[in-house]
């Protein structure tokens, strides 16, 4: 298993747990509601009950007592009649009645009249719960409605308001985190390339003298062998000048993009199998902002992986189009491999995602970094199915548009 399969089975996981706790939490609150809301009806049921009998006793000491029990509960409550008249209120606006008194009456109660908020209230309560129905000793039907205390209320809330704070530190834990590892990476990038451009530099030195020594000892300077000897150091100091441009913002200038791509495809061809067909196909007049060193890169890694897919004999298809309202290039590779499947297309430019034993995973995450960060543009797999192939699409910005460019 690699590091990345790894690193998602804990993701994974720590989602699940998280999923878990969260669950918990919720079901272990809505256990507390609901036991809650039975003792509050209870509250309610038992302040309804003393109401009734405070009016139906003559002895004192007992009427305290159903005074002080009815003081007691705190729970929003409302007592009708049979027709809706509101007879007793509790635990709602002190400073307001549903009596029509006259304005001394109501001065000197300091209240004031407002039939529409008791009818509100009682709208409200008649939605949370069903009433508690009484008979009075008269054998008047009452009909007491509560609605929830605001305990209850906040409590209901409670584990939405807790788990949103927490997902909101994750997530910025999260972010800082992983923005942390990313610039330790980005060292460690930096690092390792021009470390590797510096070693590079002796050895291809060397050869360069060697091969000016040997044409001169062999008398071989027509000799082709010798020229492509010549061209493979050249690449070495271009790979060196890659590794070398790895954390410093390099200089794009102005391109012909099929040209670009084409000298690099002549470059492969002759260095890939020859059960591999290349074709090329696209607009020649479309230029971008590159830099030749980095896109080549770029151009090596999605051609390696395009052969490397085809098992036998195959082809790569490059084609290089345009979109000429936004102002886009689009560079289409696609082989004729094992492709790949759905659920990997984000995956495979993942550091350390390799599909070969002895692949170190590296090739498409540079591919995109050097796309994203150094060219401004974007690369994705356009299309893939299994054992028919993939195309990837690097899609660049252009600098200018030839106006006889068909686009």
């Amino acid at each position: 298993m690699n590091p990345y399969q790894q690193k998602r089975l804990w993701k994974y996981f720590l989602l699940a747990f998280a999923v878990v706790i969260a669950s918990g939490s919720v079901f272990y609150t809505s256990y507390l509601v609901k036991n809650i809301a039975h003792s509050e009806r209870t509250r309610a049921q038992v302040w309804a009950l003393s109401m009734k009998q405070i009016g139906n006793t003559y002895d004192n000491d007992f009427l305290s007592y159903v005074l002080s029990v009815r003081d007691s509960l705190i729970v929003p409550a409302i007592v009708t009649d049979a027709k809706g008249d509101f007879l007793f209120t509790r635990g709602l606006d002190s400073t307001k009645t549903f009596i029509n008194l006259d304005k001394e009456e109501l001065k000197s109660q300091k209240k004031k009249f407002d039939l529409q908020y008791f009818k509100d209230e009682l709208a409200y309560m008649k939605k949370q719960h069903e009433p508690i129905r009484l008979t009075t000793v008269f054998n008047e039907p009452w009909l007491v409605y509560y609605k929830d205390s605001p305990l209850l209320t906040q409590l209901k809330i409670f584990p939405y308001i807790q788990l949103s704070v927490i997902a909101i530190f994750l997530l910025v834990a999260y972010t800082a985190f992983s923005s942390s590892r990313k610039s330790e990476q980005n060292q460690v990038w930096v690092g390792l390339a021009k470390e590797t451009a510096h070693q590079l530099g002796t050895p291809i030195s060397s050869l360069m003298a060697w091969i000016e020594v040997m044409k001169e000892k062999f008398n071989a300077e027509d000799d082709p062998l010798m020229a492509e000897m010549e061209n493979d150091v050249k690449r070495l100091e271009i790979v060196a000048d890659r590794f070398s441009k790895i954390g410093s913002k390099p200089k794009l200038d102005e391109h012909p993009v099929y040209d670009v791509v084409k000298d690099f495809v002549d470059y492969f061809r002759v260095r890939a199998s020859n059960r591999i067909t290349f074709e090329l196909t696209g607009n020649r007049r479309l230029t971008a902002g590159l830099n030749i060193p980095l896109f080549d890169w770029v151009l090596e890694n999605l051609l390696k992986n395009a052969v490397n897919a085809i098992e036998g004999t195959g082809t790569v298809r490059v084609s290089v189009t345009g979109n000429k309202p936004k102002k886009l290039i689009f560079i289409d590779i696609a082989d004729t491999g094992k492709g790949i499947a759905r659920s990997k297309f984000d995956t495979v430019f993942q550091p350390g995602y390799t599909t070969r034993q002895r692949g170190w995973g590296l090739g498409l995450s540079l591919t995109k970094r050097i796309i994203q960060n150094y060219h401004d543009g974007q690369i994705f797999i356009k299309e893939s199915e299994l054992g028919k192939g993939t195309t990837f699409r690097i899609v660049l910005k252009t600098i200018k548009y030839d106006k006889q460019a068909k686009l």
